[in-house]
């Protein structure tokens, strides 16, 4: 499928004379000048080989102007000039990062422009809003990926493979604890549960359920949410407790919370054996694992990559050589139906029923695997990470 502009030639070669993609980059513009955006996807472009910064959409010129000349990008949109930037034939994709529930508002119409999308995890805040992006992809020339990172990051491929395996023998259970201290003053705790942990950290233990038992959740079995006034936050359940049911008796269970000490792991319990991930989840350290068979016990610690830059060149990658995306929007979607049904558990206080769904796509350990080396993260200008501190205009 070829991409909606030209690509921008860097490099000329027998390849590319050959019409091979050796010295073609895609061009992107990124909608947001967030934490995310700052912190971990910028400072891995330029060493994928594959992927430019033509242009930054953002709501503060500031940004704009200190992020820009951190990166050579003299390119500046405001979000309403969104769509100027579409048919500006100066970009091929856009990489989106705005608050969870604007990721429709800028997928759909990129999508009809024929401009790839990377987005973001959650897909969206509703399976109503993920359909509509998915309606759209369907007759686009584009291609949509959701930014599920782990999804190419050494540890996590390695611990799927000894799943598959059978070492561990018949899976039982997963569980997870993913807890960060975020500060009131972040964005995060300003706008209610479409950013609390439901939408921002759950997609990690539910997508991780997911590809560990290689199956969807039937039913959201309990969600319990709790509110601590001492933690300054919103009006929202800032830590959640959740347990799902699987096909074939397994069980799912996990803890978000905005309020604790950092704790990012998962484990998983078979018949001969188990798994546990600590860190399981964050990027910018190595993530470890220790595997117990029987009595036998190991423990190992894998190479820190850039699981962005990782991400972005398997996109880029995708683009030039005509390839579908694995974590694709049903993947996206997969995951925003669990999400949905937790919420409707917490509400009612009562089980919920999950609606059938068939997910044929499962990760390619082989063919996805990225080991970009990892980034320094700059001086962030107007935005903070999570826990660290106030931010100055906590807008993107």
């Amino acid at each position: 499928m070829p991409p909606a502009v030209p690509l921008q030639e860097t490099s000329m070669s027998i390849a590319s004379a050959l019409g091979l993609t050796s010295g073609k980059k895609v061009r992107y513009a990124f909608v947001a000048l967030g934490d995310i955006t700052q912190e971990a996807m910028l400072p891995g472009v330029k060493h994928t080989g594959n992927s430019e910064v033509v242009a930054f959409v953002t709501g503060d010129p500031e940004k704009a102007r200190g992020v820009g000349e951190q990166y050579g990008v003299t390119d500046s949109y405001s979000y309403e000039q969104f769509g100027e930037l579409l048919s500006s034939g100066k970009i091929d994709a856009i990489y989106l990062a705005t608050p969870n529930w604007r990721h429709a508002e800028f997928a759909i119409p990129a999508l009809k422009a024929g401009i790839h999308v990377l987005v973001e995890k959650p897909l969206e805040v509703s399976t109503e809003k993920c359909r509509q992006i998915l309606e759209v992809e369907e007759t686009s020339s584009a291609k949509l990926m959701v930014a599920y990172r782990l999804h190419f990051e050494p540890a996590t491929l390695a611990t799927i493979d000894l799943i598959r395996s059978g070492k561990l023998g018949e899976l039982l259970t997963f569980t997870s604890t993913f807890i960060q201290m975020v500060s009131p003053e972040n964005h995060r705790a300003k706008n209610g549960v479409e950013a609390g942990p439901i939408f921002d950290m759950g997609p990690y233990p539910v997508n991780a359920a997911r590809y560990v038992f290689e199956d969807e959740p039937t039913e959201v079995v309990s969600a319990i949410g709790i509110r601590h006034p001492e933690a300054g936050l919103g009006d929202f359940d800032d830590t959640v407790a959740v347990t799902l049911r699987f096909p074939g008796n397994r069980l799912a269970q996990f803890v978000l919370s905005y309020w604790g000490n950092t704790l990012d792991t998962y484990a998983v319990v078979g018949t001969k054996g188990s798994v546990e991930m600590n860190p399981g989840f964050m990027y910018g350290k190595p993530l470890e694992r220790t595997v117990t068979l029987g009595e036998s016990k190991n423990h190992e610690s894998f190479k820190n990559t850039d699981h962005f830059g990782g991400e972005l060149h398997y996109f880029s990658d995708c683009i030039l050589n005509g390839k579908d995306p694995e974590p694709d929007g049903e993947e996206g979607y997969a995951d925003v139906r669990v999400l949905e049904g937790i919420l409707q558990a917490i509400k009612t206080g009562a089980a919920v029923k999950l609606e059938p769904l068939t997910r044929t796509k499962r990760i390619d350990t082989k063919a996805q695997a990225e080991t970009l080396r990892a980034q320094k993260s700059p001086e962030l200008v107007n935005t903070s990470n999570p826990g660290k501190g106030k931010e100055k205009v906590p807008k993107n």
